[in-house]
């Protein structure tokens, strides 16, 4: 599998995993033009989650959550802003979260971990 396959199959365990949880999506490769995109955003218990997911097939570079750069989080925070704006949506607690999803190089999992909070 290359790169983009396991971070396609990556996002579909998270979504199974936010959904098996009782999460609602509501977009998913959620796109501002050229700003940037949020992999998955999903409502909770009335909470709005807007979530990274990060797949790899080990730690040579590091823990998946440690490739959300600082640079990913504003861009991530700029492009919520604007699904806010869009949808009309106030008054509602957001939280910004990272997934990580561990899996062998044959795409099978290996461990997944929902961080919440996190930035």
């Amino acid at each position: 599998m290359d790169r983009k396959e396991i971070g396609k199959l990556g996002e579909k365990m998270a979504l199974e995993y936010l959904t098996d949880k009782g999460y609602t999506i509501l977009a998913r490769n959620y796109r501002v033009g050229r700003l940037g995109e949020i992999d998955l955003i999903a409502s909770f218990e009335g909470s709005l989650s807007f979530i990274e997911v990060k797949t790899r097939t080990g730690n040579a570079f590091g823990t998946p959550a440690e490739a959300v750069t600082w640079k990913k989080q504003m861009t991530i925070r700029q492009v919520a802003s604007c699904f806010l704006k869009a949808h009309g949506v106030v008054d509602m607690p957001v939280q910004f979260d990272i997934i990580e999803v561990m899996m062998t190089k044959e795409g099978s999992l290996m461990n997944l971990q929902y961080l919440e909070k996190v930035f």
